[in-house]
């Protein structure tokens, strides 16, 4: 019986329907398992995975093939968005076996949970050297019936492996000072590709951390050649099919070197962080690309990733079903041939909007379709035409058949939103979106936490069952600690009950400054993963890092220290990373970066008259100027730790400007503010 219909979890829910006798993780799986005296076959996905709906359509929803896998397993679904645990600990044994992972994840365990087969999307017939999936199938169970002997041995082999691997990250001794972070930039920045933009060839994923990293590695140096390589990334990527030129957002990634054609899925976390990345960019000259980016992809997460709870949702599928009960075909929404340009906007204006998008007769992607690119802006006196043909194309599209959405609600990720919109909105004056940033905030605090714990997600505001990894807790205190220094100041203690829950469940007593994925009290699994490498998202190693470090300059004394103190030790173990992998340490750059200038904090006291018109003018400049990691917070004397004992100027709001704990004396104008704060001339 298949048993995914009251799951949480999206992806699960679309194998409600499958033939497979499907379960969720649980003790009953396993217990099955050993009951049955069969392996556990363990399938692990997520909603907008392009090939987890193709293994699906060929062999799950195949009634021989199903028929197979119920007799011979206990079938297992996996959302690896809702468990990253489970993910984390089958995707290292996969790559242990194979030397390579991916979506859809096939593992075949033991009733005990550890893994003796793995591999990721097999065919329904053979090709490629591949064998099916139904040949596959019989094997493990010959496997198991008549070689038990081989099966546990391989099973003890890889648990070993895969518990040596979760050992954390040695104690290097290495110091985070611009000796350490000089050469770990020089060493990305090899790696440049100096044609199209971004590091390495293809495929080629949005760097988004790393440009965070590099952008506040520019702030303290003054460095341009750091600043030309995250400039020329971001407009590349703007420029490029990965940038849905219609409606703003991000895809995950190219499939070629120069960004022209996406693989389609539209993830939040990708969003999320490349908002901050381009509203960085903004701030730092009159760059008119990264303001509209950041204005586009703010308009594409309130619109079309915007959840009924104020929250924002996972993802929208790589796929688009053109016919019920059909598979979903790649890109369909997004492509367009020259002759839809004509039919929808007549030949004149047509050929003209296929000339500034790129669309031509061979076209750039399937069948002789292409994908959206903007190379070039239409001149002033076309903007307005253009506009209009951008607004006519888009309401075109959205009669199309649509992608699903995942509206699965991850903290973390909504964390990482948070963070980006309350950053954007109070450095580029949109107010609005602090306030959607709040609205988000508020939901999570009310969903997501119960008696100071989190959980990953919830759905149709309802919280699911998986309890919160470090990412989730660090991302939120990090979000909140955001909105603490753009609106009021109950965002701190909630923060810091979040910080405090973290330090007391994910911290290694053995090893201090290292942390555990998961909590101590979560599920005992055959590993207790904890991964330090920044990737697709950060590790929650490094955001952590940034949120004590972030925390320690905004609390109360006493916990001040406490976060500092863990703040670098963090760091401290993190900088074996820069040293030896500075491409897969992006957010340990931007953390380091941080920590190096002190970090900087900047504490505008307003004057006698409350909220003056001074003091706005005097926040508007800190928080335009201001490096990344900056914290920047304003309000009357006294009224928080920072502005404790900083008076106004002769009655007249003022701007004290700190380096850790050296201080420079208050300054009054913006101009004092710009000098104190924008990067240096190299």
């Amino acid at each position: 019986m298949n048993r995914l219909s009251g799951a949480t979890s999206p992806y699960l829910r679309q194998h409600a329907g499958n033939p497979v006798d499907w379960r969720e993780w649980g003790p009953e799986a396993l217990a099955e398992a050993a009951q049955r005296d069969v392996p556990i076959l363990l399938s692990i996905g997520y909603a907008s995975c392009h090939w987890c709906h193709v293994m699906a359509h060929e062999s799950f929803e195949d009634a021989a093939t199903a028929e197979l896998m119920n007799a011979k397993f206990v079938c297992v679904k996996v959302d690896r968005e809702e468990r990253p645990d489970l993910d984390a600990v089958y995707m290292n044994a996969t790559v242990a076996m194979t030397g390579q992972g991916g979506w859809p994840m096939t593992c075949f365990l033991t009733p005990e949970g550890e893994p003796f087969y793995c591999g990721t999307y097999y065919p329904k017939t053979p090709r490629h050297g591949m064998p099916s999936f139904t040949q596959l199938l019989t094997a493990v169970d010959e496997t198991w019936r008549n070689r038990r002997d081989e099966v546990n041995t391989a099973a003890a082999q890889v648990g070993e492996a895969l518990r040596q691997q979760t050992a954390g990250l040695p104690d290097a001794e290495i110091a985070v000072g611009a000796e350490l972070l000089a050469p770990a930039v020089g060493t990305v920045l090899k790696d440049l590709d100096s044609q199209h933009g971004g590091f390495g060839g293809a495929p080629k994923f949005p760097p988004s951390a790393l440009l965070e990293g590099l952008l506040r590695h520019y702030e303290r140096t003054g460095d341009p050649g750091v600043l030309q390589a995250v400039s020329f990334t971001c407009e590349a990527m703007a420029r490029g099919g990965i940038y849905d030129q219609l409606r703003g957002g991000f895809a995950r990634y190219s499939v070629d070197a120069a960004w022209v054609v996406p693989h389609f899925e539209k993830m939040l976390y990708d969003n999320a962080q490349l908002l901050r990345v381009y509203a960085h960019l903004a701030r730092r000259g009159p760059d008119a690309l990264a303001r509209r980016v950041t204005r586009e992809t703010v308009e594409f997460l309130l619109t079309d990733l915007g959840t009924e709870q104020g929250a924002f949702a996972s993802a929208l599928d790589a796929d688009t079903h053109l016919e019920p009960g059909k598979p979903g075909v790649e890109g369909a929404t997004y492509v367009w041939t020259p002759a839809e340009l004509n039919g929808e906007l007549g030949a004149l204006e047509g050929g003209w909007a296929a000339e500034l998008f790129g669309v031509t007769t061979a076209g750039t992607f399937e069948h002789g379709t292409s994908v959206l690119t903007r190379y070039a802006d239409p001149n002033p006196a076309d903007v307005e035409r253009f506009e209009v043909i951008r607004a006519r194309l888009s309401e075109a599209r959205s009669r199309r058949p649509q992608p699903e959405r995942d509206d699965k609600v991850v903290t973390a990720w909504n964390g990482m939103a948070i963070v980006a919109l309350a950053e954007a909105g109070a450095a580029l004056g949109h107010p609005e979106w602090i306030d959607a940033a709040a609205r988000c905030a508020r939901y999570l605090l009310d969903a997501h936490v119960s008696d100071g714990r989190v959980c990953r997600a919830s759905l149709g505001g309802v919280p699911g069952t998986a309890p919160g990894v470090l990412e989730d807790y660090a991302w939120l205190a990090l979000a909140l600690l955001a909105l603490h220094q753009t609106a009021d100041a109950e965002w701190l203690a909630h923060a810091q009950r979040l910080l405090d829950a973290a330090i007391t469940h994910f911290a290694d007593p053995e090893t201090p400054g290292s942390w555990f994925d998961t909590a101590d009290d979560a599920e005992t699994l055959l590993t207790r993963p904890r991964d330090p490498l920044d990737g697709a998202t950060p590790a929650g190693t490094s955001v952590l890092a940034e949120a004590l470090l972030t925390a320690s300059a905004i609390a109360d004394t006493e916990p001040a220290a406490r976060y500092r103190h863990l703040a670098d030790l963090t760091l401290t173990r993190g900088a074996v990373l820069l040293a030896r992998a500075p491409r897969s340490a992006g957010q340990w750059l931007a953390v380091a970066e941080a920590a190096l200038r002190g970090p900087i904090q900047v504490a505008v006291v307003t004057g006698p008259d409350g909220e003056s018109a001074s003091a706005a003018t005097l926040l508007a400049a800190a928080r335009t100027a201001a490096p990344g990691g900056a914290i920047i917070v304003s309000g009357p004397l006294n009224s928080q730790p920072l502005l404790a004992d900083r008076p106004p100027v002769n009655d007249t709001a003022a701007a004290y400007i700190c380096r850790g704990s050296v201080c420079d004396l208050p300054v009054t104008t913006p101009q004092d503010i710009h000098t104190a704060l924008l990067p240096p001339e190299h």
